[in-house]
C-alpha cells in the first residue's frame, strides 16, 4: 500500500504533500497543452501535421522505456494483438487513468479534439472532457460490463452524475448565451484572440466534435481492459497503439495534406507548440501521472481534473483573449458536478466491496478493491503473490472482479 503522509520524504516534504503538488503541476502542464494546441491552430498549423509530429515525439520517448522496463512482462506479439492495437489506435489512446485526461490521443480521439478546439475554445474543450467518466460508465452499463444498481446510493450517484454530464454537454452545445466575461477592449487579444464565433467557425459543430472526442476516449477506456488482461505490459501497449496511430495519421495526411509547406516549421513558435505537446504533454506529464496513480490511486488523480479546466480558463483569457459565455459556464458546472458524483459513486462502491470482503474474510477481494484504488493505492499483492499496481488498474474494472456492480 502507499506509504502514509510521513513516508518517503523529498526535501523534507511528506509523500502526501508531494502527490498534491505533483497533481497541481500536472494540471498546469495539461492546461498548457490546451492553450498551446489552440495557439498552433491560430498560427495555421495543419490539424493533420500537428498530431503526426506530436505523436512521433511521444513514440520516441515511449519506446526505450517500454523496451527496457517491460522485457519480462511483455507477451509474444501475435497477429491478434496487432489487430487489437490497430483498432485501439483507431478509436483513441489515453494513458492509464480511466478518468483523467492525459491528452495523448490517437486518430479519432485526437482528430475530433483538434476539430472541436478549432471551432470552440480551450476552456470548453477542457470542460467537456470532464464528462468522460460518466460516458465511460454509460457505455459499460450498455455493454453490461457494469450493472446498474438503483437500489444502492452509489449506483444512484453514478446514474445522476451521468445525467448531469449529459445535461452539461447539451447546454454547452445548444445554448451559448450572453458574454459573462471577456478581455477589455475589442482588440485585447490581438492576433491571438479566439475567433470561434466568427468567420467559418461553428460553435455547435465544435461542441459536437468534442463530444465525439469524449465518446472515442470513453470507447478506448472500455475496450482497453480486455486487451491489458491478455497483454499486461501497459507501456508496450501504449507504444504499439501510438505507432499505429502515427501510421493512420500519415495515411490520412497523404490524401488530405499534400501541400509540402504544411510540413515545414515557419517560426520558432510553431516548433515550440509541437515540442511542448510531444515532450511535456506526452512525456513528462505521463511519467508524473503514472507515479501519482501508482501512489495515490486513479480516483485521487481524477479528482484534480476540474482544476485543469480552471487553469485553462485563466491561461486562455490572458494569452488568447478568450470570452466566457453563460451557456458554457452553466454546462461546465453541471459537468464538474456530474464528474464528482460518478467519482463518489465509484469510491463508495469500493468501500462497500472492502467492507464485504472484511466481513466475509475474503482477503483476495479486499486486495482487488485496494488495487483498484480509492486513494492510497500503491502496489499490493494478490492471493497468488503477484504484484498488482494501482497504475494498471483502471477505475472501470473488468467484469470478472467483484466491484463491477453499480
Amino acid at each position: 500500500m502507499a506509504d502514509s503522509g510521513e513516508g518517503r520524504r523529498v526535501c523534507g516534504m511528506p509523500e502526501k504533500a508531494q502527490l498534491h503538488v505533483a497533481m497541481l503541476l500536472l494540471q498546469f502542464g495539461y492546461a498548457g497543452f490546451h492553450v498551446v494546441s489552440r495557439l498552433a491552430l491560430n498560427m495555421g498549423i495543419s490539424k493533420l501535421v500537428f498530431p503526426v509530429y506530436r505523436n512521433i515525439i511521444a513514440l520516441c520517448l515511449l519506446v526505450p522505456f517500454a523496451y527496457f522496463l517491460e522485457k519480462k512482462d511483455r507477451p509474444q506479439l501475435t497477429l491478434n494483438f496487432v489487430v487489437q492495437f490497430f483498432l485501439l489506435a483507431l478509436c483513441g489512446l489515453v494513458y492509464n487513468i480511466n478518468i483523467v485526461v492525459t491528452s495523448h490521443s490517437i486518430t479519432a480521439n485526437q482528430g475530433f479534439y483538434l476539430l472541436g478546439l478549432d471551432n470552440t475554445s480551450p476552456t470548453f474543450a477542457s470542460a467537456i472532457q470532464n464528462s468522460v467518466p460518466a460516458i465511460t460508465f454509460a457505455m459499460a452499463a450498455a455493454l453490461r460490463i457494469e450493472k446498474v444498481r438503483l437500489d444502492r446510493r452509489d449506483g444512484v450517484a453514478k446514474v445522476a452524475g451521468t445525467l448531469a454530464c449529459v445535461a452539461g454537454a447539451s447546454v454547452i452545445t445548444l445554448y451559448k448565451g450572453p458574454t459573462i466575461f471577456g478581455p477589455s477592449g475589442s482588440g485585447g487579444g490581438g492576433g491571438l484572440e479566439l475567433a470561434a464565433v466568427g468567420g467559418d467557425k461553428n460553435w455547435t459543430l465544435g461542441c459536437v466534435y468534442l463530444i465525439g472526442h469524449c465518446l472515442s476516449w470513453s470507447g478506448w477506456l472500455v475496450l482497453q481492459a480486455p486487451v491489458l488482461k491478455k497483454y499486461p505490459a501497459r507501456l508496450s501497449v501504449t507504444s504499439y497503439t501510438c505507432f499505429f496511430g502515427v501510421i493512420q495519421f500519415l495515411v490520412i495526411a497523404a490524401f488530405m495534406e499534400r501541400d509540402a509547406e504544411a510540413w515545414k516549421f515557419h517560426s520558432g513558435s510553431e516548433l515550440f507548440t509541437i515540442l511542448y505537446a510531444g515532450f511535456i504533454a506526452s512525456g513528462v506529464a505521463f511519467a508524473v501521472q503514472i507515479w501519482c496513480i501508482d501512489r495515490g490511486g486513479p480516483v485521487f488523480v481524477a479528482v484534480y481534473q476540474p482544476v485543469q479546466t480552471l487553469v485553462v480558463a485563466i491561461m486562455a483569457s490572458l494569452t488568447l483573449g478568450e470570452k466566457f459565455y453563460l451557456g458554457g459556464i452553466i454546462g461546465a458546472v453541471l459537468i464538474v458536478a456530474g464528474l464528482y458524483l460518478v467519482l463518489w459513486g465509484k469510491s463508495e462502491e469500493r468501500a462497500r466491496v472492502a467492507r464485504d470482503a472484511v466481513s466475509g474474510g475474503d482477503r483476495e477481494g479486499l486486495l482487488v478493491a485496494a488495487a483498484a484504488g480509492g486513494g492510497g493505492g500503491g502496489i499490493v499483492r494478490s492471493a497468488g503473490n503477484k504484484a498488482a499496481s494501482a497504475a494498471t488498474q483502471p477505475l472501470l474494472l473488468p467484469s470478472s472482479t467483484p466491484t463491477d456492480n453499480v
